[in-house]
């Protein structure tokens, strides 16, 4: 049986890895959790410490770390969606204050959460800088840190381009956010320490058992090759596969990431770009550059542009046309690294709602809930988002669960073929006010 160790760096950096066995035969249980990523990991882990002894069953239709939470770039940081301008301009005020809130408690439980636990998902603790590389750029992010300062927000920092380049020396930075509140990890390792400490609980985890259909008779019974599930309660922790479920097909689209890994850095190297302190980095486009280095010194770049699917297709992970423009990019940041050789490169799914901000609710009645939409942000999202389902899964009225994106009112996309239109005219959208911004036009906020 497959590894999956071909899907990330990170997956195969991890070394061989043995799967849980598959669902085999009838289950009784108390919550059944669809999708063994970080959402639904944290949601079993949380669930089974808040209420020992509750039954709890997580199926997993591949691997843990297969999805999303094998292939990320391991940032756990506080935004929201796109960006606070974004947000504002959608949701309001008070919704974008509500959110970065929530975000900053993100940060600080998947922090506490790794080190109350002993996880060993080589993390540490740098900070983040959004960088300016263009005029436009620096405009734009001294709007976002207006926005939230002005309500109220703290522990944000404008550095000027000498003071970014003195932390990490590009030619292109012009200038960027300091925001110390952010926390880099080994994604595929630290799916795999959720399934240890969720297992460790009392959770029962199943992988390479797709839920294939779901009937809804009093108790659910969730089918799978082999076996199925009865159970009182279910989570669809799916994100960025919700759409394989017709409970949540127009709730959002996958849209595909995609990453460049690069040999290891020597000292030659750092010694001209310095990034003593190992930051976790942005640039402020709307289809953002992010990169970072590995635990051995390697530079991991991801973004540039997004792929997108049609229908039910899941098969978008490599983009050769990316992968090009993002081995550039390394080297149009970073001058002394021209003729470094790019070891890895692979891709994975990010779950995108109409309106680009996350979402947790019912369906049908309170005895479904599901998470999605965490918009390419959402390492630290969905660990709390774990915390919140198991709040609304056993019926707690919380501050989690009183956050303007539970239970919220969503535009739906539309079915295909005007799906995927509506995809390729959102991201050309924001292609195009990128270009603008990298002509160095300013563009009215």
């Amino acid at each position: 049986m497959s590894d999956h160790s071909q899907l990330s760096y990170w997956l195969e950096n991890y070394g061989p890895y043995k799967p849980l066995p598959a669902l085999e035969g009838d289950l009784e249980v108390d919550v059944a959790i669809i999708g063994a990523g970080y959402t639904g990991l944290s949601t079993a882990f949380n669930l089974c410490q808040d209420q020992p002894g509750l039954e709890v069953v997580v199926l997993e239709a591949e691997i843990v770390g297969f999805g999303a939470s094998g292939r990320n770039g391991g940032f756990s940081m506080t935004l929201f969606g796109l960006e606070p301008a974004v947000t504002k301009a959608i949701f309001g005020h008070q919704r974008t204050i509500e959110a970065h809130r929530y975000m900053e408690r993100a940060v600080d439980y998947v922090d506490r959460l790794i080190k109350n636990h002993d996880l060993e998902s080589d993390y540490w603790y740098p900070g983040f800088l959004r960088a300016a590389t263009t005029t436009g750029y620096v405009k734009r992010i001294h709007h976002d840190l207006e926005i939230l300062t002005s309500m109220g927000i703290t522990g944000l920092e404008w550095l000027e381009a000498q003071e970014i380049r003195a932390e990490v020396n590009s030619p292109r930075f012009l200038g960027g956010w300091w925001e110390p509140r952010c926390g880099l990890l080994d994604p595929a390792k630290q799916a795999r320490e959720l399934k240890r400490i969720a297992q460790a609980s009392g959770a029962q985890i199943f992988e390479n058992s797709p839920v294939t259909e779901i009937e809804r008779d009093g108790r659910f019974t969730l089918s799978t090759p082999r076996g199925k599930v009865q159970a009182d309660k279910i989570a669809f922790a799916t994100n960025a596969y919700s759409h394989l479920f017709p409970q949540l097909k127009s709730k959002q689209v996958p849209a595909f990431t995609h990453m460049v890994l690069t040999d290891p850095l020597d000292d030659q190297h750092f010694a001209e770009i310095g990034w003593k302190n190992r930051q976790g980095i942005e640039d402020a486009r709307n289809l953002v550059h992010y990169f970072r280095l590995t635990i051995d010194n390697r530079l991991a770049m991801g973004g540039s542009d997004v792929s997108i699917a049609y229908g039910l297709d899941m098969d978008r992970d490599l983009n050769q046309r990316i992968f090009r423009d993002l081995e550039r990019d390394i080297t149009w940041l970073f001058p002394n690294l021209k003729g470094i050789k790019v070891t890895h490169r692979w891709g994975g799914p990010l779950s995108v709602p109409v309106d680009l901000a996350p979402a947790i609710g019912f369906i049908g009645d309170q005895r479904a809930v599901y998470s999605l939409g965490c918009v390419g942000h959402g390492v630290s999202m969905a660990h709390l988002n774990g915390r919140t389902l198991a709040d609304l899964i056993l019926e707690r009225d919380t501050d989690l669960t009183e956050v303007w994106f539970v239970n919220r009112r969503m535009i739906p996309w539309p079915p295909e073929p005007l799906r995927l239109l509506l995809s390729h005219a959102i991201r050309g959208y924001l292609r195009i006010e990128d270009a603008i911004y990298e002509r160095g036009l300013a563009v009215d906020q």
